[in-house]
């Protein structure tokens, strides 16, 4: 997601000290030089601040200038404090503020950047690229509303640029306007045609239609204009535009089937340099899709489709498009499935008699919805290993994916983990590989095109902890209840279009129940199938119920980044 700095604001106020006569030549142009590169970028400012001739307004330019620097190399925590730093010595500045919130973008901290980015506004005068620059962070924090309206206050102060048209576009396609999107991302081509990643949001956009040969062409298109020359913007993070292309092209060629490619493109993703959060999501979904073909490589592939006819656009030329022989392919479009694990047999902590009955009971109303349901009771690691693993693969081809898990779960340093009916703590033996790690299947399933639903009535109170002592290397496990799901910025997983819903508040602890069901589970069946009840609405009621049978002391909890309002049941 491209953004933007003012550098017109800060002049080269350098050149006027005599004191740097002598150096002038080399130092001044070299640190304040929006083309410079990097380090020598770095380095000159350096030489400068060493010289201490310089204070208050001249100083405060060098250390903007040294922040562009580290921006260049990705280096945020620094470009941060340079802007930090420059903002001291000369407050006011709507470039500085504007390139502190781009860095605090960078880094995920979305609130920290608005609050920039609303200074910079406030200062004025009205700026199209900051206008832009906080649609972005809107659009990191799941608000594409807000997002869209900055945008549009964007164009209507710079309708020349790409990449505001690009940006609105892939928001307009978070909200289910594919077609509006789409011309969205036509016109920023039409303005700018050698923009690679603007291929990449078009090729996101014709994998939510289920066209992945036009997916496949413009991803190709975006790799073949990184690799033609090095980006001229210098706010893209290093590589970002690469790493996104093939992880696009990747899941486009995995959706058609062609898994051998798939797999090109997913080492491909991993060989680039990750210095962004999206980048590092990016490559742990390739990573674990990666793994997912390699250990459990469907025969599809061994006859895999014929080479995408390859689809160029010159430089002024309209959209591309597939040819019209060449329709469309509809596998997996609308395509709903479901992993239903209901573990209550455990063999060397508690049993749990209810899980079993929960999950037949999800697994009955979601067949009833119309889902593919893979059903398992009572898996040992190696069976929840399996399942789990064909469903990611399946999940590649659909619409909607929805994961419901009854039974033991515990953290580990923060990170959750479902618990296998033969998970034995022992010394010397890491508990996490007797486990099913939730990060693992996140970044499976990370994919902005799909909606994935995750729910898990797997924080039931178990008597795990007491043996922590003696199990070596586990000393970082709680048994207590399950973490908040990891923070994009540690390129766990972006987490577009997933909600992921837990019987209880994150580190508290879910009841088994007295009856057949548990609570939680007992409620969700009764509410899931209600038609033309938004999820998130469904899920308020299936709280409010828990809440009243438990008298308080259980309390669902939920986490969305779903795009849109979805429904389970629609009639």
């Amino acid at each position: 997601m491209r953004r933007s700095i003012l550098l017109a604001t800060l002049g080269c106020v350098l050149l006027a000290s005599p004191a740097l006569a002598q150096k002038r030549s080399e130092l001044g142009p070299l640190c304040t030089g929006e083309g410079t590169p990097a380090d020598r970028q770095i380095d000159a400012c350096n030489k400068i601040i060493a010289l201490k001739v310089f204070s208050g307004a001249k100083l405060a330019t060098v250390y903007f200038w040294r922040a562009v620097g580290w921006n260049k190399k990705g280096n945020y925590s620094l470009v941060i404090s340079d802007a930090t730093e420059s903002l001291r010595l000369k407050p006011g500045e709507i470039a500085v503020y504007n390139l502190r919130g781009a860095a605090y973008y960078d880094k995920g901290e979305y609130d920290i950047a608005i609050a920039d980015f609303n200074d910079a506004l406030r200062i004025g005068p009205p700026s199209g690229i900051v206008y832009h620059n906080r649609g972005n962070a809107w659009r990191g924090k799941g608000d594409n509303e807000k997002a869209l309206a900055d945008y549009d206050s964007a164009i209507r102060i710079g309708p020349k640029d790409a990449y505001t048209y690009q940006n609105r576009g892939a928001t307009k396609q978070a909200l289910g306007d594919l077609d509006g999107a789409l011309a969205d991302i036509n016109e920023a081509i039409r303005i700018n045609p050698t923009q690679a990643s603007v291929y990449n949001n078009r090729a996101v956009i014709w994998r939510a239609k289920g066209d992945y040969d036009r997916a496949i062409a413009d991803s190709s298109e975006a790799i073949r204009l990184v690799r033609a020359r090095a980006p001229a913007n210098i706010m893209t993070p290093p590589g970002s535009v690469l790493i996104s292309a093939y992880i696009q092209r990747g899941l486009a060629y995995e959706a058609r089937r062609d898994y051998a490619r798939a797999k090109e493109d997913y080492n491909a993703t991993l060989e680039g340099v990750a210095s962004d959060a999206g980048s590092k999501a990016n490559q742990a979904t390739a990573k674990v899709r990666l793994s997912l073909l390699s250990d459990a490589a469907p025969p599809a592939q061994q006859t895999p489709p014929p080479p995408t006819p390859e689809l160029k656009t010159a430089p002024g030329a309209a959209p591309i498009s597939a040819p019209a022989s060449t329709p469309p392919p509809t596998a997996g479009a609308g395509t709903r499935v479901a992993l239903v694990i209901g573990n209550g047999a455990y063999a060397h902590v508690k049993a749990l008699p209810n899980p079993p009955n929960d999950a037949h009971a999800i697994a009955k109303n979601l067949r009833d919805l119309g889902f593919k349901v893979s059903e398992g009771i009572d898996l040992d690691r190696a069976a929840m290993q399996k399942i789990t693993r064909e469903f990611l693969l399946d999940a590649a081809h659909a619409q909607t994916a929805v994961l419901y898990f009854a039974g033991h779960g515990v953290q580990v340093d923060g990170r959750n983990f479902l618990v296998p009916v033969d998970m034995k703590l022992q010394p010397g033996i890491n508990p996490i590989e007797t486990m099913i790690d939730m990060d693992t299947i996140l970044a499976a399933l990370d994919d902005q095109v799909r909606t994935n639903i995750l729910i898990f009535d797997a924080c039931r109170n178990n008597p795990m902890a007491e043996r922590v002592a003696s199990a070596g290397p586990s000393r970082g496990i709680e048994a207590g209840g399950l973490a908040p799901p990891s923070a994009p910025v540690a390129g766990t997983t972006l987490g577009a279009g997933t909600l992921i819903a837990f019987a209880t508040a994150p580190g508290q602890v879910a009841l088994d129940g007295e009856g057949a069901n548990s609570p939680f589970s007992a409620a969700l069946s009764r509410h899931i199938g209600t038609p033309r009840v938004e999820v998130q609405q469904m899920l308020t009621r299936v709280r409010a119920e828990v809440v009243a049978a438990t008298k308080s002391r259980q309390v669902p909890w939920s986490n969305s980044s779903l795009l849109g309002e979805v429904y389970l049941a629609e009639k």
